[in-house]
């Protein structure tokens, strides 16, 4: 059997307050697995977390890993 290769990652760093923004989007902020302001993750680089990504980038600062 082949081993897995390790996914691409991205460093996804919430820069701007999700205070007064849609559920939705605040929802998206916690899937990502973000807290709170300044606060870094990293996740794998697939479709479901780029919908995510996409939807609240203007709260976002987005880098490849």
């Amino acid at each position: 059997m082949a081993a897995k290769k390790n996914p691409k990652l991205l460093t996804v760093t919430l820069v701007k307050s999700v205070h007064g923004r849609l559920a939705r989007h605040k929802a998206c902020v916690a899937g990502l697995g973000l807290r709170r302001m300044h606060h870094t993750v990293q996740v794998a680089d697939t479709p479901e977390n780029r919908g995510m990504i996409n939807k609240v980038g203007y709260l976002l600062q987005v880098e490849e890993a």
